[in-house]
This record gives structure tokens, C-alpha cells and sequence, in this order.
């Protein structure tokens, strides 16, 4: 109630108030715009700056108190106070096969000897696709390493070969002739983390944006059928 009645009186005396994220390029394009257009319907008051940036840059700023917080597939680090917001899976980009989705999933074992499409190591998950290659004994041809999703995706569509990718990337398929299909034996999971500074306290506002993205992600994830 406290909390309310100061964002009454802050927008009574006309005072704006501002929180900063940061994501990497892609969610910052597809994602998180939306997340915040819905979250200012209830929070007028509130304003969100968005970084967007590779994560060890991300982290930095967030470490530095440059940022309130950064959204993204982070590792565990010393200083850092690190939240679970959402889970998603690897899947398969394969070339246009007459469907946007493949109702049969793909198991990791078939990949073998297929042309991989990979992105750089800046990426988490791509340190988490190549260890999980290496465990099933799955040698893949190396065709090319890329920085970007789209890049990624693109180049899967010109049938260069093929690509694995976080689920969340589905919204990236969808304009290209590409074919997705979901990996099993083994699913592999990934886990989306809200970081911040352990040093520092997170404000009122940025806690309720974080609350609010969590729900978000669960309802964008469940509406675009993304897992």
C-alpha cells in the first residue's frame, strides 16, 4: 500500500521514474519491447531504458551499477545475484522440408555428419550444444560460425546446413523457409536468469518488472508455442 500511494504522489508531482535493462540484440528486438509496452499499461509512471549488448558486456554494466539488471542465458558468477525466469529447450533448424514444424522430433544421434551452422562463443548455449555433440558422440561437419541468430537462420534457409537453437529462437524461423523440430534422447534444457548486483539492493520498481517479466515470458512462451 506504502509502495502505491508513493507512485501516486510521484506521478501527482509529475516525477518520472526509470529502471535499465539489458538483453542481448535479438530479445531486445522481439522480446522485450512488447514485454515493456504491456508493463507500462499498469505502470505509466515507470519507465524502462534497454541496453542491448553481448552478455559478458551485459554483466559488466550490471556489476558496474550501469544496469539494474540483465535478462539472459547467464552463467553463475561471484558477485552477481542471478533468478531463474523461464526454461527452454534445443531444437533443430533444418532446410524448408514442407512444414514450419515437424510433428516428428529429431533425436540428437541423427545429426551426425550433418553441416552445423554455430554461433560464436560468446554464446552460452552454443558451449552447451557442442558439450552435449561431444557426450552423445555426435561428430557434426563445422560449416560455419556466425554472431547472429538471424544470421544463423538465414543460412539454414539458403541450405548451407543445419542449425541448433534455443527454442525462443522459433519467432526467428518464422518469416524463412526453414523447418523446426524439437531434440530428444536427451530434451536439453536451458534456463533464462534475471541477474543483478548482490552487492547493491534492487529497487521496488525494478523487483515488480522482474516479477511481471517472469509471468510475461511464461504466457509469450505458451501463446507463440515456444518450449
Amino acid at each position: 500500500m506504502d509502495a502505491a500511494m508513493s507512485r501516486i504522489e510521484q506521478v501527482a508531482k509529475g516525477r518520472e521514474r526509470w529502471i535499465s535493462v539489458g538483453t542481448t540484440p535479438w530479445l531486445a528486438a522481439n522480446v522485450l519491447p512488447l514485454a515493456i509496452k504491456q508493463f507500462r499499461k499498469g505502470r505509466p509512471d515507470l519507465h524502462i531504458r534497454l541496453f542491448d549488448g553481448w552478455l559478458d558486456e551485459i554483466q559488466q554494466r550490471v556489476q558496474a551499477g550501469k544496469l539494474d539488471m540483465g535478462v539472459g542465458i547467464f552463467k553463475n558468477s561471484s558477485g552477481m545475484r542471478r533468478s531463474p525466469l523461464f526454461r527452454f529447450a534445443l531444437m533443430a533448424v533444418f532446410p524448408d522440408q514442407g512444414a514450419a514444424i515437424n510433428s516428428a522430433p529429431t533425436r540428437w544421434s541423427s545429426l551426425s555428419e550433418q553441416r552445423l551452422i554455430s554461433l560464436t562463443k560468446d554464446y552460452p548455449h552454443q558451449l552447451i550444444i557442442d558439450k552435449q555433440l561431444a557426450k552423445v558422440g555426435i561428430v557434426c561437419r563445422r560449416e560455419q560460425t556466425v554472431k547472429l541468430l538471424e544470421t544463423q537462420i538465414a543460412l539454414v534457409e539458403a541450405k548451407e546446413g543445419i542449425a541448433v537453437i534455443p527454442s525462443f529462437g522459433m519467432l526467428a524461423c518464422r518469416n524463412r523457409k526453414v523447418t523446426m523440430s524439437a531434440l530428444i534422447d536427451p530434451v536439453v534444457s536451458l534456463d533464462f536468469y534475471q541477474i543483478s548486483n548482490r552487492g547493491s539492493r534492487l529497487s521496488e520498481d525494478a523487483k515488480e518488472f522482474s516479477r511481471f517479466l517472469k509471468t510475461y515470458l511464461a504466457n509469450w512462451a505458451g501463446s507463440s508455442s515456444v518450449r
